[in-house]
């Protein structure tokens, strides 16, 4: 307590509330940054389910419509399926 009071008597009061009210602000704002932190953490990683499952879906659609064609003697349509070749099953489950 007596180095808060030298403190005081060396720079004044006003400088010493100054900084405290600094050292306030700065906890407030790490607070704050840190729960939009997790909030955008939590956003980025439902998006990238969302990826993983629209080709997923991609995928399955492809797979039904060279199903589809084949059993109705229509063309397959090879330049559609050389686009999606390579692209593996993303799911999870």
């Amino acid at each position: 307590m007596n180095s808060f009071w030298s403190l005081v008597t060396d720079v004044g009061l006003p400088i010493v509330a100054a900084i405290g009210m600094g050292a306030f602000v700065m906890i407030i704002i790490k607070y704050i940054l840190s729960g939009i932190v997790n909030s955008i953490k939590f956003i980025e990683s439902v998006i990238t389910q969302l990826d993983n499952r629209v080709k997923t879906m991609n995928n399955d659609i492809l797979k039904i419509d060279q199903e589809v064609s084949e059993q109705l003697g229509i063309p397959v349509d090879t330049d559609r399926v050389a686009r999606a070749d390579g692209k593996e099953d993303a799911r999870k489950d």
